[in-house]
């Protein structure tokens, strides 16, 4: 499974967290001119529920951007379990720097802890077996290293990054390729080195791509007495990835049948954010 690189997503963050400010503030936070311009204040973000927390560094470059001398003091780090009403970081600057920040560094801290969330929700119900759940390719606009991000900070991993560092054989593929053995033997000889990755829907595709020397085998809504089986013949010659249509429900059966893999675009396509709260101090100090 593929790894983001710390550089590309740093940088990754710096471009994406730009962007979000320049939607938001534009030509100016005309409101914020309400505000003395030597008004300093400090605060608190807190938590409304129980989350994993994912984001830090998107806010901190959130800040840095406004205002580089705004100082924040976090409580938790990315990764952590936190209840509700717990406080994730206080702030002091600018009274005027910091409600122009708000909202983006929320934006980004409630969607990527929300992505933290949901996957140490899935995570944890199939803790008991050797499974990895995976993301998928399937990921808000723009936003897709941030979230696979996310996805590692819940405890699941990452699937490809995009079309460019892994093969993912689809249905269409192999019918444009003239079968699962000549897409299998092409991928080998275009890009030696990368995982090769085919889909199947029956086990009579799941034995050829087998035999055709598959990295990585998807079974595509196959049942869990056919899933049994392919892990049964394999025995360890491929990774075996279970996809299609997998649910709350369906996740343990699948899981408890010994695939390697299952991949979940629920992960990253269906988050609902965490409730956030910023909360200025009462007592503001004026230099």
């Amino acid at each position: 499974m593929s790894t983001l690189s710390a550089d590309i997503l740093r940088q990754s963050r710096i471009d994406t967290v730009s962007r979000s400010l320049d939607e938001d503030i534009g030509t100016g936070d005309i409101t914020a001119q309400l505000i003395p311009e030597d008004k300093r204040a400090s605060g608190r973000v807190i938590t409304r529920e129980h989350a994993v927390i994912a984001g830090q560094e998107w806010v901190n470059e959130v800040f840095r951007q406004v205002d580089p001398t705004i100082t924040l003091e976090w409580q938790c780090s990315d990764g952590d379990i936190v209840k509700p009403d717990q406080v994730l970081f206080t702030f002091h600057g600018s009274a005027r720097s910091l409600l122009t920040a708000e909202r983006s560094a929320l934006n980004w801290l409630q969607t990527l802890s929300g992505v933290a969330t949901r996957c140490h929700h899935y995570a944890s119900k199939v803790a008991h077996t050797n499974v990895q759940l995976l993301d998928t390719r399937k990921t808000l606009p723009g936003l897709r290293l941030a979230q696979k991000y996310a996805v590692t900070c819940g405890g699941c991993h990452n699937h490809r990054i995009g079309l460019y560092d892994a093969f993912l054989i689809k249905e269409n593929h192999i019918a444009a390729s003239g079968g699962i053995l000549n897409a299998i033997t092409a991928a080998h000889r275009i890009a030696p080195g990368k995982p090769v990755e085919i889909e199947t829907e029956n086990l009579q595709e799941f034995r050829e791509a087998l035999n055709a020397g598959a990295d990585i085998i998807m079974l595509d809504e196959f049942s869990l007495a056919d899933m049994a089986t392919a892990v049964r013949e394999n025995a360890g010659r491929a990774k075996i990835e279970a996809s299609g249509g997998i649910n709350e429900d369906t996740l343990v059966p699948i899981a408890e049948t010994g695939v390697d893999y299952i991949s979940l675009g629920t992960l990253t396509k269906d988050i609902r954010a965490t409730d956030l709260s910023l909360r200025l101090d009462s007592q503001a100090v004026s230099d």
